[in-house]
């Protein structure tokens, strides 16, 4: 058994499988009792060793001692007039608050999921951006949300199985990158929540190392480059971090990217009335994309409290659709707006209550 200095108790949701049965033989438990406590932790769902009755009371009382389950308690659920949403602020164990939100659409139910409190890309319409960072998640604390949220959707009146996540919550994943992947190989685990390589996104404001390590890589996970123009110098009114990786850096990452993975990316597009999101922008995104296997991610501006902009209107993003279609055969869809009454929606996640 472990003796000497206590160390702070182990998270097990920051462990893979192999980790969860080398931290056993560590604490002298048979590592035989793995694969019980992995089906205990995401497929049962529990949130104490006190419902693992079917471990041995001595290895629950090593548990107990050594480890801990990081679930993360509900300060606050608010749930949408949208009749689909339902965001939660989940409290950390150093008091920090992060948002979670769950969405349903027609036949799947999405996680969308925090990797940092707050953000330090500073995006201008961006409510987490406007925030600031504070510091980065663990992988435990981001496993933990998908946790959550599976529990939450099996106690519903009809309950459902988490299939999606989408790591697009409080802060930018490839900047928290070893921890946002080493959780995304917990999320993937077959024996576990066994989610599948098309049912992870991640969105980048881009984060140009960060996109050629996942090329390098080859990570199973569909890639969101944050777009918003096509120059240099709208993109870093928009958003500061390109200044640090100007625009034709970008695409060329993005370019090796797909020419590494053989996969498409998703270029979110948020279009702000009179800013972007004339015929003509969609013609500049239509040659900056040209040739990249791609699909466009249209968003239409969320308030922030912080950004003085107002959401295109409807006929703007139909025609914005149409040149990309017409001119340029770019397929692109117009994102389903979900929590924009509770602050849930895409850029709209920020800490603001107690």
């Amino acid at each position: 058994m472990h003796r000497g200095v206590r160390t702070r108790p182990v998270n097990l949701y920051d462990l893979t499988r192999e980790e969860l049965r080398l931290q056993l033989v560590r604490w002298e438990v048979n590592p035989f009792h793995t694969a019980q406590l992995w089906n205990y932790l995401y497929l049962q769902l529990a949130d104490s060793f006190a419902a693992m009755t079917d471990l041995p009371a001595r290895v629950r009382t090593v548990l107990e001692r050594e480890a801990r389950l990081g679930v993360l308690p509900t300060a606050l659920e608010t749930d949408s007039s949208d009749g689909f949403t339902r965001k939660y602020l989940l409290r950390l164990d150093d008091d920090h608050r992060i948002e979670t939100v769950l969405m349903r659409f027609t036949g799947r139910v999405t996680a969308c999921i925090s990797s940092q409190v707050g953000c330090a890309m500073g995006c201008v319409f961006c409510a987490t951006g406007q925030m600031g960072y504070t510091r980065h998640l663990t992988a435990g604390e981001i496993v933990a949300q998908a946790v959550h949220i599976a529990r939450a959707l099996r106690s519903a009146r009809e309950p459902h199985r988490l299939r999606n996540v989408v790591l697009m919550g409080m802060g930018e994943p490839l900047h928290n990158y070893d921890a946002v992947m080493h959780a995304v190989d917990i999320l993937r685990d077959e024996a576990g929540l066994a989610l599948g390589a098309g049912r992870i996104t991640l969105s980048t404001v881009g984060v140009v190392p960060g996109i050629l390590r996942l090329a390098r890589e080859s990570r199973p996970l569909h890639l969101a480059v944050s777009l918003h123009a096509a120059t240099q110098a709208e993109r870093a009114a928009l958003v500061p971090a390109a200044k640090k990786w100007p625009l034709d850096e970008l695409m060329a990452a993005c370019r090796a990217y797909s020419e590494q993975t053989g996969r498409r990316i998703f270029y979110e597009w948020t279009l702000i009335a009179g800013q972007n999101d004339t015929p003509d922008h969609a013609r500049a995104v239509g040659r900056l994309l040209q040739g990249l296997p791609a699909q466009v991610n249209l968003i239409p501006l969320n308030p922030t409290a912080g950004y003085g902009g107002a959401p295109t209107k409807t006929d703007a993003a139909r025609h914005f659709q149409q040149v990309l279609a017409h001119e340029f055969q770019l397929p692109s869809t117009v994102r389903q707006r979900r929590g924009i009454d509770i602050a849930a929606g895409c850029g709209q996640l920020a800490v603001s209550a107690s």
